[in-house]
């Protein structure tokens, strides 16, 4: 069927025997037609292949039904296999899914990246967003929320400036360092990540907290939740504290990169070093040995973002904040 062919409101309403307004408040979603007669538009609508144009439909409700999911990262970071990020995804689809909302996924791993974004939120293309990722005090979610677009964070940003969903990073990690604790480890490290994001902040806090509170000195390297910046933590750790018999890392990835290079330096896990992560990503089960870890749910993460920004985009009321519980999972490695 060519473009001319395309059935049009009139030849909707004139098949349903309603007024050409009246198809377009039912095909717009009102609430205010008489159901007989929306049944009678729904099936004139069927019967002709009746597609709405979008672009006149948006004109009219003010909404796209899409949202954006952005992650201020690069797409080697994106698309690596860190499954937190494919994670997130799938759950923010599930729940647009359900919704028959749209996803747009943009990446701003730049300068350029931000600006880019910033302009498509602003020419209201969206009708919220999600942030994943973010990194320091990053001015674009107040920016957005402060000319009314919504937008929900995961992670809470480091300016409080809008609703979040995040997980017990101190909880969780306060386990780990107890477990390790309890099974009589005494030179416990820590593979820390970035410092620019609140997860990596508190699970270093977490760490340091817990350690302290036991009487023992935090033995701390930096990565940045990558498998490489785990490797060359691990090997910073070894060099300045050879005698280290355990180590929280704040990312499975970490981990998984600092039994590497515990393997290549004569150390046994967990016999001589014991090794526990945070994610519980699939990899952490298929380690050798299989990584203890700390589980955080990362698709209800993702869902739960997404049911927050639905609510406050319809202006119900919101919790500004929603923490999930994290999991302690026991396994060879610590």
């Amino acid at each position: 069927m060519t473009t001319a062919q395309r059935p049009t409101l009139e030849a909707v309403a004139r098949r349903a025997g309603v007024s050409r307004a009246t198809v377009s408040r039912v095909v717009n979603g009102s609430t205010t037609v008489a159901e007989d007669i929306q049944e009678a538009v729904r099936r004139a609508v069927a019967e002709l292949g009746y597609v709405p144009n979008l672009a006149a439909r948006t004109l009219v409700t003010q909404r796209t039904d899409s949202i954006a999911l952005i992650m201020p990262e690069a797409a080697t970071r994106v698309f690596s296999d860190d499954q937190v990020f494919p994670g997130i995804i799938q759950g923010v689809s599930q729940e647009l899914e359900a919704a028959d909302k749209q996803l747009v996924l943009m990446l701003a791993g730049s300068a350029a990246g931000h600006h880019r974004v910033e302009r498509y939120a602003l020419g209201r293309h969206v009708d919220g967003v999600l942030f994943a990722s973010l990194h320091g005090a990053d001015p674009l979610p107040g920016t957005l929320a402060r000319a009314g677009i919504p937008a929900v964070c995961s992670g809470r940003p480091l300016d409080d400036s809008v609703p979040y969903v995040d997980v017990d990073h101190l909880g969780g990690v306060s386990r780990a360092v107890a477990y390790l604790l309890d099974a009589g480890r005494q030179r416990i490290a820590t593979i820390a990540g970035p410092q620019d994001m609140v997860a990596g902040i508190e699970r270093l806090a977490g760490y340091r907290d817990t350690l302290v509170a036991a009487g023992h000195p935090p033995l701390v390297a930096v990565g940045d939740f990558t498998r490489e910046s785990g490797a060359v933590a691990m090997r910073q750790l070894l060099d300045q504290h050879p005698d280290l018999d355990a180590v929280f890392a704040a990312s499975d990835l970490m981990a998984h990169g600092a039994l590497r290079t515990l393997r290549e330096a004569g150390r046994r896990v967990p016999e001589d070093v014991a090794i526990i992560g945070f994610d519980d990503i699939e990899m952490a089960a298929y380690t050798d040995p299989p990584l203890t870890t700390v589980r955080q749910p990362i698709r209800q993460i993702g869902r739960e973002m997404t049911r927050l920004l639905l609510r406050l985009a319809a202006g119900q009321p919101i919790d500004r904040a929603v923490i999930l519980p994290t999991e302690l999972i026991v396994r060879d490695s610590a």
